[in-house]
């Protein structure tokens, strides 16, 4: 008698061929702030597991609390399910070990905007990995063959710049150092394709191609801003009505993390060496007084417990 053969139990081995073919089963995200949050949400939400780790247990379950309530906002906005909630989390395995990435096929780096930072991550994980582990780095502004000289796969090095909110823009940087092989670049380009996004080669310089061209924008309008031309909700919408941008800069400088900017400010500024790039005053006072955007609470705009704005 034939065996009853459900959709389900098909679809489920189409996708686990899928994984074998292109040999991405796990993927490592190490830093979960707000982009290592959104890139383990986005990669889970494409059928791959996620060994999501940070350094000690009180940052991964303030973390792991984030991602829950960023999901549940999708489904109270009904673009996600409870089925797809429980299905993205089923898959993203939180640790404070880092010898968990040891067996991944792909290890990201979502640390914060520091170079020796990054540098000791890329050197502990080249002892630890397998040789054919690619290594990934998300960073906005730093080099990432100044990364790869710390380590001997230089050639599995490449850079894949996510933009915030990670799991809704459509885009991603490709970035490739100096020695990164055709066979890593190919493989990411196409991991990245498997995640929804369009995959946009650049080779490395300072700021990539995203970054580069917003910082202006954003400083620009903090001078706007601190000058007393207009006010931070005029700024905002001038831009988006004016220019049908989805966000104002600075709602957008916001979102980003005021300190974050402040970092990728200062990091093209020192490798650029032009005034476009330094830093607002209005900036640094900000971030120095705590004020850092929504991930804060208060930035040039206030906000709620759900990320909106407030009068």
């Amino acid at each position: 008698m034939a065996k009853n053969i459900k959709l389900e139990d098909i679809l489920n081995d189409l996708q686990l061929k899928k994984t074998d073919q292109d040999g991405i089963n796990t993927v490592a995200v190490i830093g979960l702030g707000i982009m290592g949050q959104g890139i383990a949400h986005t990669i889970a939400a494409a059928g791959i597991e996620v060994i999501a780790i940070e350094k000690d247990q009180e940052r991964l379950n303030s973390s792991l609390t984030a991602l829950k309530e960023s999901i549940d906002h999708e489904i109270q906005r009904w673009t996600l399910t409870k089925s797809e909630k429980n299905a993205i989390l089923s898959r993203i395995h939180p640790t404070v070990d880092f010898t968990q990435a040891k067996n991944c096929d792909i290890v990201i780096e979502a640390v914060d905007e520091n170079l020796q930072l990054k540098k000791s991550i890329m050197e502990a994980l080249d002892v630890l990995c397998a040789p054919e582990t690619i290594f990934i780095s998300n960073t906005s502004t730093l080099s990432l063959s100044k990364l790869a000289v710390s380590i001997k796969r230089s050639d599995k090095l490449v850079g894949l710049h996510f933009l915030n909110p990670v799991p809704k823009v459509p885009l991603v940087e490709v970035v490739r150092a100096l020695k990164t092989s055709d066979h890593t670049f190919v493989t990411v380009k196409k991991f990245a394709e498997r995640l929804g996004k369009t995959a946009v080669e650049v080779f490395e310089y300072p700021g990539f191609v995203t970054t580069r061209v917003i910082i202006p924008l954003l400083n620009e309008a903090m001078h706007i801003l601190m000058e007393g031309v207009a006010s931070a909700d005029g700024i905002d919408t001038a831009m988006r009505l004016g220019y049908n941008f989805q966000y104002g800069p600075l709602e957008l400088a916001d979102m980003m993390g005021l300190d974050e900017v402040l970092a990728w400010m200062e990091s093209l500024s020192h490798e650029l060496g032009e005034a476009k790039y330094r830093p607002c005053p209005l900036l640094r006072k900000m971030v120095r007084e705590g004020k850092l955007g929504k991930k804060s609470g208060e930035g040039f705009f206030r906000y709620n417990e759900h990320g909106r704005i407030t009068n």
